[in-house]
């Protein structure tokens, strides 16, 4: 054989071995394509800044509603909560540590203040965006 029949054979060889592992890396991307499409998207992080927030009310010691940018309401449900937040007069602090962005429960430092200087902590559990129609079923008593 000679030396050039010998270079072509050996690279047609090396072709058709490149050409047998090819349809399995084209496999293996469209199950990695169709492992991403069956996954449920995340639903968007729904943020606020604190320098947004407008006002606030408390139904009850574990809930707040917290007014932001004049027209969303975010519904905080807190894993301990005081009755202070019910009581006329008494004011809702929040302590920034950071950047004021508020996208999880982590996020938020809370305390309930008497205006005579002590503020008792709270802590967030959840926070939820609330549609126009969870903002209309907020009795007028409580709307923020």
């Amino acid at each position: 054989m000679s030396r050039i029949a010998h270079i072509a054979r050996t690279a047609l060889i090396g072709l058709a071995i490149a050409g047998m592992g090819a349809p399995a890396a084209f496999a293996s991307q469209d199950a990695a394509t169709a492992t991403a499409a069956a996954k449920p998207a995340k639903p968007p992080r729904q943020c606020f800044y604190l320098s947004d927030w407008r006002g606030w009310t408390a139904p009850d010691k574990n809930t707040l509603y917290l007014k932001v940018r004049g027209r969303d309401v975010y519904r905080v449900d807190l894993a301990y909560g005081s009755n202070q937040l019910t009581w006329p007069g008494n004011h809702l602090v929040s302590v920034v540590r950071g950047t004021d962005s508020i996208c999880s429960p982590l996020d938020l430092d809370l305390r309930v203040s008497d205006g005579m200087g002590f503020a008792m902590p709270i802590r967030a559990k959840t926070i939820t965006k609330l549609t126009p129609e969870q903002i209309q079923a907020i009795p007028k008593k409580y709307q923020p």
